[in-house]
């Protein structure tokens, strides 16, 4: 064999070396991590240190970073921060979200050429020597369709992140208006208790009268059934208030038996314009925002899919020497003739996908201008409701206080007073629950603007 012949040998081994090297290093595998740490952690709750240090150091499109003391309640302004920091079900959308970063990274990146190393080993004839190959191949569809696919991910990974965002508002908005109702439902509790113990005392003092014969069967009757009514209601809204706050917890990734200290919010600004709203909507809501992106998109991908019509492109360059002994360049381009399919399903799917997106974009509009003049006109009515309730229980305060007065002196009746008593505690409640009831649709509202009111 000559030196030439024994060089080429050598070069082949250092280069199949290479190749299995290489191999190896891609194969290399990357260590498990474990899921009963992360679980014994989200058990044992958020570490409020960190989610303070969090809450005023936050990025994000719509709220704002926030100072919270923990000796003072907390504002509507830092549970929503509080809810986007620790809320689990965020956490595993950023996660989500990581991924879809990854794979538009992945997107970016070129595809790696192929090798391919032959060698035959001559066993007899006349030549001399073994023959021995080697060979590049590079796929150059991923070169043609790099911008496209590049600008299509790009779109997504911001869809994505709007989307991400859009839900962070809203678990924001979620935990503003379950505060609210909890506020509302203890301040309803509060009103129903007091009501069941002034109905207690009642009801004993009259059976106690009926004893001595100093008022009928019937009054008692009466008094039996307002007591059970009262009764009724107090259990009925400590258990909606038990729910809220335990759906509060959860929302924040609390344990359940946390008590959370909150602020009352303020009322919401009035009037309120439903035109002007909707075209703030339209400009910032982060979910119009997101399917834009998604129709930029499906732009790309209609482009990509017009692209693919001639979906096989392929380069390959290689050396190689016959059992002779003559040393050859190979080169070959192989690719797919669009004759019979020619890519069109790709293209109509496209471009159906792209009309959906649109016809989806335009039930959005329409849904949140809907939305938003409800809202609107539902805290219109209620803001006059309460209004009305409120000049009627100022009316019957100082009528309840007289007949408690008069009561005491004996010019009318217990029954009388305890009637003029609960006239002005009916109408407490119903305050609270329209006062409730705005709070929510104020948020609700807040949510479909997009952005503070």
């Amino acid at each position: 064999m000559s030196h030439s012949d024994m060089a080429a040998g050598r070069t082949r081994r250092g280069g199949a070396a290479v190749a299995l090297a290489a191999l190896l290093s891609a194969c290399a595998s990357v260590p498990p991590a474990p899921l009963a740490r992360d679980v014994d952690a989200a058990l044992r709750g958020p570490d409020l240190a960190a989610l303070t240090r969090d809450a005023a150091t936050l990025d994000h499109p719509i709220l704002r970073p926030v100072v919270i003391d923990p000796a003072r309640p907390l504002t509507p302004d830092a549970l929503a921060v509080l809810s986007v920091i620790a809320n689990p079900e965020l956490k595993a959308a950023r996660a989500r979200a990581k991924v879809t970063q990854a794979q538009a990274f992945d997107a970016g990146l070129l595809p790696d050429p192929t090798v391919a190393l032959g060698f035959d080993k001559l066993l007899s004839g006349p030549d001399m020597i073994d023959s021995w190959s080697r060979q590049l191949t590079q796929d150059l569809v991923a070169l043609r369709d790099r911008a496209a696919i590049k600008a299509r991910d790009r779109a997504a990974a911001q869809q994505v992140r709007l989307d991400l965002a859009w839900q962070e508002w809203q678990t924001a908005g979620q935990a503003r208006l379950l505060a609210a109702r909890t506020l509302g439902l203890a301040r309803a509790t509060a009103l129903n208790e007091t009501s069941l113990a002034k109905a207690d005392v009642m009801l004993t003092r009259v059976v106690a009268a009926a004893a001595r014969g100093d008022v009928k069967a019937d009054e008692v009757e009466t008094r039996r059934l307002a007591a059970v009514d009262a009764a009724d209601k107090a259990v009925v809204s400590r258990r909606d208030w038990d729910t809220a706050r335990h759906a509060l917890n959860a929302l924040l990734g609390l344990a359940p038996e946390t008590l959370l200290p909150l602020a009352v919010a303020p009322n919401s600004p009035q009037p309120l314009d439903a035109a002007a709203l909707f075209a703030r909507a339209r400009a910032e809501r982060l979910d119009l925002k997101a399917l834009e992106s998604g129709y930029d998109s499906q732009n790309a991908a209609v482009r990509k899919a017009v692209l693919d019509r001639m979906n096989s492109l392929q380069l390959m360059l290689g050396r190689s020497n016959d059992t002779t002994g003559n040393r050859l360049f190979n080169s070959q381009v192989s690719f797919s003739l669009p004759l019979w399919n020619a890519g069109r399903g790709g293209v109509k799917v496209a471009l159906a996908t792209r009309d959906q997106l649109r016809a989806e974009y335009v039930a959005r509009v329409l849904a949140t201008r809907s939305d938003i003049a409800e809202l609107v006109s539902r805290l219109t009515l209620e803001a006059r409701e309460r209004e009305a309730v409120q000049r009627q229980l100022d009316a019957l305060r100082p009528l309840a206080d007289a007949a408690a007065a008069a009561a005491q002196r004996g010019d009318v009746s217990l029954a009388a007073a305890e009637t003029a008593r609960q006239a002005v505690a009916d109408k407490s409640l119903l305050l609270a629950g329209l006062e409730q009831s705005m709070a929510e649709q104020q948020t609700a509202l807040q949510i479909a603007v997009g952005g503070p009111l």
